[in-house]
């Protein structure tokens, strides 16, 4: 499992929950000895909240504001996350899903989420249901497991539950406000998108592994 977050050395870490506060534009695109500095514009994000070295993230991945006017921001990618995760795709004028990181006393909204992505996952398909929209993904093997009927999964920083999970593939439903309020609604079959897996479901997995480990010393 690889783990990516823009967030700077020694930064404090941050938490959000999964609920996207606008969609953002890309405006401006930067390439700095490898690395990317990302521009992005915003109508609804609340930035007077936000100062210089803050954690916002953008579709699910945790990036460090490093300037800000009153709509717009900058945020520098490192070659590694723009190698694991899909910031490497955007464009000029690419919509991108926002959200400030969880202060306290916000409501949790959707479930705890670090920003840090756990790797890819794809679009196999996407079914009209009613007024609402299924969709159906592939994740890698490694990642598979952590995913569960009626458990948490976030998808480019939307929080999410899961309907139905078979080997390697889950399904979501998408009502129409997420549709209308995230980047999700432009998802066609074959595009890619970063998934986080639930954090308790982590824990989990590293407790199992302990215990094993324990016990086959012991042994």
């Amino acid at each position: 499992m690889i783990c990516v977050c823009g967030c700077g050395l020694g930064h404090t870490r941050a938490v959000f929950t999964g609920i996207v506060l606008d969609i953002g534009t890309v405006q401006a695109l930067e390439s700095l000895a490898g690395d990317l500095r990302l521009t992005i514009t915003t109508q609804r994000l609340p930035l007077e909240r936000v100062a210089i070295g803050d954690s916002v993230a953008v579709s699910g991945v945790c990036l460090t504001v490093i300037s800000r006017t009153a709509n717009q921001f900058a945020a520098d990618v490192s070659r590694e996350t723009l190698a694991v995760t899909t910031l490497h795709r955007l464009v000029v004028g690419s919509r991108v899903n926002l959200e400030l990181a969880l202060r306290v006393g916000d409501p949790l909204g959707g479930h705890l989420v670090s920003g840090h992505v756990d790797g890819l996952a794809q679009l196999v398909s996407a079914v009209e249901d009613a007024r609402s929209r299924r969709l159906r993904f592939r994740l890698p093997a490694e990642l598979a497991r952590f995913v569960a009927v009626k458990g948490s999964v976030t998808i480019d920083g939307v929080s999410l539950t899961v309907n139905a999970v078979d080997t390697c593939e889950f399904e979501l439903n998408l009502i129409p406000h997420t549709l209308t309020v995230t980047t999700l609604g432009q998802l066609r079959a074959g595009d890619a998108v970063n998934i986080e897996i639930d954090q308790m479901a982590r824990y989990a997995e590293r407790l199992l592994g302990f215990e094993r480990s324990v016990t086959h010393q012991g042994s």
